[in-house]
């Protein structure tokens, strides 16, 4: 039987997440033993090379295990044109980077914080650490 050390140290996988967006990209990082988030950036590139290049630079510097793209859908959950261009990005994400992806639904994530004015600066990168953090609430419930 494993002890107790081995099963959390399982559990220590570092996860990046992605809030997309067309003109940003916001990008978290956490790991699954705190279960906690933190911004990294909001990456506005030019075109989608630029856009990939940033990411391969801070996959290559986090060296997560996991991926999380926010699925942005409507308040009912249905889906819409921002929603397959997501889905688009996460499967462009794995193949670029042959790492697992999931989604998480991220339909609130910007409306909790853009009636925080401190959050203005770099909402998509706050937007992605919700999206991690909703990924971890969901991944390791208790």
């Amino acid at each position: 039987m494993p002890s107790k050390a081995v099963s959390e140290m399982s559990q220590a996988v570092t996860v990046m997440a992605f809030d997309y967006g067309l003109r940003r990209v916001g990008v978290a990082v956490g790991n699954a033993f705190t279960k906690a988030g933190q911004p990294l950036k909001t990456i506005a590139a030019p075109n989608v090379d630029a856009l990939f290049r940033e990411i391969q630079g801070l996959v290559k510097d986090w060296q997560p295990q996991q991926l999380v793209v926010g699925r942005p859908v409507y308040p009912d959950g249905a889906e819409h044109e921002m929603t397959a261009k997501a889905t688009r990005f996460g499967n462009q994400l794995h193949g670029r980077l042959h790492l697992p992806v999931a989604w998480v639904d991220e339909r609130y994530t910007s409306a909790i914080l853009e009636g925080d004015p401190k959050m203005r600066d770099n909402l998509d990168a706050h937007s992605a650490t919700l999206i991690l953090e909703q990924y971890f609430a969901e991944k390791f419930q208790s």
